[in-house]
């Protein structure tokens, strides 16, 4: 459903987003140019979305809660149309797992947020175990991709937004092969999220003093 739209609200997507804060973008030349791939982020605010999709010069699909595209009209119109893939949140979806695999099958790139939702406080979350266990399964490049700072821009807890300085940075593709077996994955489990995390972690560009404590409204 994608078609001819998905270009443009990507680039509408990016706009925003560098409307919204002041970006800087690194590491776009480590997407790859052809062929199936994982973006994989952690996620601080929901500006991510406009920064990490938007500057990515790939088709990527990435997991949306599934009452996003029943919430109204508008919604349900746009969501597939910026490649967005239904999830339920907090549970195994194997629909959703079918629907991504199709996609890096196609050779699409196909985004995840491992923590599964924005940060309390603007720190690295522990990581979903069915993203994890997709990464190992799927057996393509995933390319880690660190947003720094957007969630000083506008952090979950309130609704006042501050321009700030946001470095989005795309890392080197990482490799893990193919787990074909659920032992497999599930061996490999805790050393592949570990080296995701030390990755996203060395991409971390740490921001300025923030406008408000961290995690003031929790």
């Amino acid at each position: 459903m994608t078609g001819a739209w998905y270009p443009f609200f990507r680039v509408t997507l990016k706009w925003v987003g560098l409307a919204l804060t002041r970006a800087k973008i690194s590491g776009v030349a480590h997407i790859p140019r052809k062929g199936p791939f994982l973006l994989v982020a952690n996620h601080e605010s929901i500006l991510d979305p406009f920064l990490v999709q938007g500057n990515c010069p790939r088709t990527t699909h990435f997991f949306a809660k599934s009452t996003q595209f029943t919430a109204n009209a508008v919604f349900g119109w746009f969501l597939p149309r910026v490649a967005a893939i239904p999830a339920r949140r907090y549970r195994v979806d194997p629909q959703s797992v079918r629907t991504a695999l199709r996609a890096l099958e196609r050779g699409d790139g196909v985004g995840i947020y491992l923590e599964g939702e924005r940060s309390w406080e603007g720190e690295l979350q522990p990581f979903r175990r069915g993203s994890i266990r997709l990464i190992l399964g799927a057996g393509v490049p995933v390319v880690p991709c660190c947003v720094s700072g957007s969630y000083d821009a506008w952090p979950r807890w309130t609704r006042s937004r501050w321009r700030a300085p946001v470095h989005l940075r795309y890392g080197e593709p990482l490799e893990f092969g193919v787990h074909d077996t659920r032992a497999a994955r599930e061996a490999a489990l805790e050393a592949c999220a570990e080296r995701l995390a030390g990755a996203l972690r060395e991409l971390r560009v740490e921001p300025p003093p923030r406008p408000w404590p961290t995690g003031g409204g929790a």
